[in-house]
């Protein structure tokens, strides 16, 4: 199947599977790994697209179900696509909505040829198809789409798991066949099967069987413990092709990209950055930290003093307290800056020791600390 998209392996790590690669757009390209910040709106909440791209962000990710139900995907269409509409001219991937769906609990209901669901909002009815869905997208013009799967709750039966599984390959075989723009959008397939292993196994070799230009990891962080969570990743890593970038859905946090880069995982994307910003929590190499508390009212140095963010080069902790205390829009922002580069020099960080040949001496560098500050995360020992 011809591709819009190329991805060329640059460097593997031999003791890990950790591999630095070059994945390119129509929209241009994207060093690999890499962490992808959530415009969910078309928007980076807090940040405006000057931040996003000082922090040296090469492709975002929005949301095909929000922007479906605001501002509709035919006025996003009208205005020339997403690009256009955003004034975004570096790459974009777009979630399906199926874990938005997912997420709906009470105001969804799931049935073969797709789901039924009322807005969040205004309560008004709608109903998207793995057709309607490819439709959507379509329209919006992302340079990456995904296919409209089914995630389900954790703990899910091994009933539950299955046929959700099931269902979602039945879903791509319809995205495939209903996406129209195979050579400007690359359509990826999505692998379920909840925490069985064996759902897992057979779900990758499903999906794989689809000639499609990425594949992903889908339906992990819905509740389950950070040792399952990293169990599922390395487990299914390995029936990914190798030749195809590989996407884990919905993970962000510094232990959850160095881990997955370890397993061999090139995309990321999580809207915790600018989430935790606007509650004044901030990523820092000795953990995270909250910069509300009282020790920082007086701390007049930067959030991390090994950070090269504007704002930990030009602001102190004790400005951020300052202004995230007076509820000062500036202080969500100058704190979203922080986390999403930090995030996106994480990754950066690692591909480099991935092409220097070092990378096994890195993650080892990093892993206790790491591990440390995720408190109530387990961590899998092998």
């Amino acid at each position: 199947m011809s591709s819009s998209i190329t991805f060329e392996t640059e460097a593997v790590c031999q003791w890990s599977g950790a591999r630095a690669a070059r994945l390119t757009t129509p929209h241009g390209a994207v060093s690999t790994p890499v962490f992808m910040p959530v415009a969910t709106n078309a928007s980076l909440r807090s940040m405006n697209f000057t931040d996003v791209v000082d922090c040296g962000a090469e492709i975002i990710l929005s949301n095909a179900y929000h922007l479906y139900l605001r501002p509709g995907h035919e006025l996003i269409e009208s205005a020339g696509g997403l690009h256009k509409f955003m004034s975004w001219t570096m790459p974009i991937l777009t979630d399906s909505g199926g874990f938005q769906v997912f997420s709906l609990d009470e105001l969804r209901r799931i049935a073969d040829d797709g789901v039924h669901f009322r807005d969040h909002r205004s309560g008004r009815a709608h109903f998207i198809s793995p057709a309607i869905s490819m439709e959507i997208q379509n329209a919006i013009g992302a340079d990456i789409i995904m296919a409209f799967d089914e995630c389900v709750k954790n703990p899910a039966t091994y009933a539950e798991a299955e046929a959700a599984m099931e269902r979602t390959h039945r879903w791509l075989e319809i995205c495939e066949a209903k996406h129209t723009r195979k050579n400007t959008q690359a359509l990826f397939g999505i692998i379920q099967g909840s925490m069985y292993e064996d759902l897992r196994r057979k779900s990758a070799e499903v999906v794989t069987s689809f000639d499609l230009p990425g594949y992903a990891i889908g339906g992990v962080a819905v509740g389950e413990a950070r040792s399952e969570i990293e169990r599922i990743v390395k487990f299914t890593t390995q029936f990914m092709p190798a030749h195809k970038p590989r996407y884990l859905m919905g993970i962000g946090t510094p232990w959850d990209i160095l881990y997955a880069i370890r397993c061999g995982i090139d995309m990321f994307d999580c809207v915790a950055p600018t989430m935790l910003a606007r509650h004044g929590s901030v990523f820092t190499t000795k953990g995270r930290i909250s910069v509300r508390t009282a020790a920082c009212r007086t701390d007049f140095g930067p959030i991390d003093e090994t950070c090269d963010c504007y704002t930990c080069k030009f602001h102190s902790r004790a400005y951020l307290h300052h202004l995230i205390r007076a509820k000062e829009y500036s202080g969500a922002t100058l704190a979203a800056i922080h986390n999403v580069r930090y995030l996106i020099r994480e990754a950066t960080n690692a591909r480099q020791a991935i092409l220097d040949g070092n990378f096994r001496e890195y993650f080892e560098r990093l892993a206790p600390i790491l591990i440390q500050q995720n408190e109530d995360r387990a961590f899998l020992q092998h």
